[in-house]
């Protein structure tokens, strides 16, 4: 079944990007975001489109070689900790004659030093190891049109002349611990095998998330800084119809990977995107702006919240912030009044009002005698009230 491409419409900070990014992680999809006014159609400074399929592969190898290396860790571990008592007590050489008391006290060391690894004794100890170098050099490389895959490609397939350096550092045995755990997961992970499903995820569930779409709709002037506009749709539109993308982990079709466009169009509309690239985005969202009972739920109810950052910011200084319920409604409806005077920003306009609301407490934080900081309708409308007031200040400082 082929995807069915969305378009969404909406004024910036509603949450158009989140939508995308939070439907990706339920299905577990490879997701990527770029912005449209960044590609230019070939020929002109800027990147090539389909280095955004390029770094969705990227993207999804590293995704399933992070899910494979999950899977491998306790089995790495083993191989980690061995690693790790060599390092502290070298083995007696091989040709060395056998003596069976010597290898019995050497067991006991052996054991007792394990058993003080995994306590976290020996953490600050210092070892010596051997550490991979990268013996390759640098080529910098700028420019668009595919020329940002010319490093990449260069180190790959030159590589091999060169070689692998490793070199000895002398590092803490946490330091060492970390090290030795990915060589260890590395040797364990099938590179070959992670490609693949990379790529098969990539192709089956990969979803690219194009933003200001609106930025590159209108039609060719003939000159001018609008002149790649129409190139860049015409450049997309082989991508979202289906084609095959060479990436340097293999060819990728992308007949049936998810694309969301998305666009504030205050100055142009959908319909000014050329009728081909039209076509391929059947779904068409608009989303309203927001009030200030949504912001009251966007401070309070998210893992990372702004409220719990801030709070948490605070305690770093020993400070308990408290936030009234008061407050965060008189917080919600201060923020959606700016936002209604001035430039509509969504639910960015909360950190503005946030970080002005908090300037002093932040400034004063280490050298109060106060420990706990109880913030209420009252103190937030002494802090911002004159500010909103004033529509010339508020448009500088919330």
């Amino acid at each position: 079944v082929a995807p069915k491409n969305i378009i969404m419409i909406g004024p910036t900070g509603v949450g158009k990007t989140e939508i995308a990014r939070r439907l990706a992680r339920l299905t577990r999809s490879p997701f990527i975001k770029v912005e449209a006014s960044k590609y230019t159609e070939v020929g002109y400074v800027g990147r090539d489109v389909e280095s955004m399929v390029r770094d969705l592969a990227d993207l999804a190898v590293e995704m399933v070689r992070a899910e494979r290396a999950q899977e491998v860790r306790q089995r790495a571990h083993g191989g980690t900790e061995e690693r790790l008592l060599n390092l502290l007590l070298p083995s007696t050489p091989s040709n060395s004659p056998p003596d069976p008391e010597a290898q019995e006290q050497f067991q006991r060391t052996r054991e007792k030093l394990r058993q003080q690894l995994r306590d976290g004794v020996l953490e600050d100890r210092q070892v010596e190891i051997e550490v991979r170098q990268d013996a390759m050099p640098a080529f910098r490389i700028f420019g668009g049109s595919g020329l940002e895959e010319m490093d990449v490609s260069l180190r790959e397939s030159l590589g091999g002349l060169f070689g692998t350096r490793t070199r000895r550092r002398r590092v803490s045995l946490k330091e060492a611990r970390e090290i030795l755990q990915r060589e260890e997961e590395e040797k364990l992970v099938d590179l070959d095998e992670v490609k693949r499903l990379a790529l098969a995820r990539v192709e089956q569930s990969g979803i690219i998330f194009i933003d200001e779409i609106d930025k590159v709709a209108g039609r060719e002037r003939g000159q001018g800084p609008d002149v790649s506009r129409e190139g860049v749709q015409r450049d997309l539109l082989p991508l979202v119809e289906g084609t095959t993308v060479n990436t340097k982990h293999g060819l990728v079709r992308t007949d049936h990977i998810l694309f969301i466009a998305s666009g504030a169009f205050h100055v142009s509309k959908p319909s000014d995107l050329i009728p081909e690239l039209q076509g391929r985005f059947p779904i068409r969202v608009e989303l309203g702006p927001l009030g200030a009972k949504e912001f009251e739920r966007i401070l309070i109810e998210p893992k990372s919240a702004l409220i719990a950052q801030y709070r948490a910011l605070l305690l770093t200084e020993g400070i308990e912030l408290v936030f009234t319920g008061d407050a965060v409604v008189a917080i919600a409806e201060l923020a959606a009044e700016v936002n209604q005077r001035s430039e509509n920003i969504g639910a960015r306009r909360l950190h503005t009002i946030m970080e002005k609301l908090l300037d002093v407490v932040s400034f004063e934080a280490p050298d109060m005698t106060e420990r706990k900081v109880t913030i209420d309708a009252a103190y937030v409308r002494r802090m911002l009230a004159d500010i909103v007031k004033d529509q010339d200040l508020s448009r500088y400082i919330l």
